[in-house]
């Protein structure tokens, strides 16, 4: 199986806790058990959180409990099928967790990743849109991930076609940095299929796929949405490119907002669609002309992985 250290099974188990068909909160879990002595305490059936959510969910906790064993047998047939991807595992118990990650309030317990996580990963910014994109805004996801590379930024986006597409491709034809965020899991079939080569080349020229989910868990509607948390989260800021009122990125600009990261709107998006002018009416979101509109607001890497530090030690020291 993945190589996978007692305490990090011990927070899986607690994630594949189960009461009936519902499982207790994963960010809750991500929050609360930054700590060896927290995962205990959680695994004794108490939840160290004073909140409604916390609150909520101490009695599924407590009722899933007793259905342990089911939990272990899931995690052992997870991390078996992690292993046979080549994967590895990181949680929030560890210190190479993603920095920017761990300083959002739904950040996810696990990640499973292939290729490396890197520190140098915080100084990061997510290239996003629309699936159905033009030949103007493939032109333009490339071109400010090209000029973004130039200045040792990382390129994370989500590994589907059109603009992530553009985004990822670009970063490696410039021998940049980039990293895929799965809407899958990480032992599952890559989805779109169509990118199953860009994927591998991600992994070959020193990037990374990563995933929050189960290593075999497949493609489904709700998983898009989460897979938006993480891209928002792991980076400083989110720059989106082109995206209708439905599209999943118009979502990740309103998750970055919540994360309190920073949101870039390229002049075209601004211009043409209702929801983008009005975002960054707001003051939600900024007007995107030039590279430096971005680089002036991306804020600083090295305070970044400090806070992140900082929390974990907080976490450790049981406040």
């Amino acid at each position: 199986m993945t190589t996978a250290t007692p305490q990090q099974e011990e927070l899986l188990t607690v994630c594949a806790l189960r009461a009936g068909n519902k499982s207790v909160d994963w960010n809750l879990i991500a929050r609360t058990c930054q700590s060896p002595e927290a995962l205990q305490v959680v695994l004794g059936g108490d939840i160290p959180e004073d909140s409604a959510i916390a609150r909520k969910n101490l009695t599924l906790l407590r009722e899933a409990l007793a259905s342990i064993d089911d939990a272990r047998a899931r995690v052992a047939t997870e991390l078996e099928a992690a292993e046979k991807a080549g994967a590895r595992l990181v949680t929030v118990l560890e210190p190479e967790y993603p920095a920017n990650l761990r300083l959002v309030p739904n950040l996810p317990p696990f990640l499973f990743h292939l290729g490396d996580l890197e520190e140098r990963d915080a100084r990061s910014a997510a290239v996003v849109g629309t699936r159905n994109a033009s030949e103007d805004g493939l032109r333009r996801a490339a071109r400010m991930a090209r000029l973004l590379v130039e200045k040792d930024v990382v390129i994370y986006s989500g590994l589907a076609k059109g603009i992530d597409t553009a985004a990822h491709t670009a970063t490696l034809d410039a021998q940049g940095r980039t990293v895929a965020v799965m809407g899958t899991g990480i032992a599952a079939k890559i989805y779109p299929a169509q990118n199953k080569g860009l994927a591998a080349r991600i992994i070959a020229e020193g990037g990374a796929v990563l995933s929050q989910f189960w290593p075999t868990s497949g493609p489904a509607t709700w998983t898009f949405p989460r897979r938006n948390v993480v891209t928002s989260g792991s980076t400083m800021g989110s720059i989106v490119i082109e995206a209708s009122s439905t599209s999943g990125a118009k979502m990740q600009a309103r998750i970055a907002h919540e994360h309190g990261k920073q949101v870039f709107l390229v002049k075209s998006l601004a211009t043409s669609e209702p929801w983008a002018a009005k975002m960054i009416e707001e003051g939600k979101a900024v007007e995107v002309s030039e590279l430096d509109d971005v680089l002036s607001r991306l804020g600083n890497a090295k305070r970044v992985q400090q806070a992140a530090q900082q929390r974990l030690q907080l976490a450790l020291a049981g406040l």
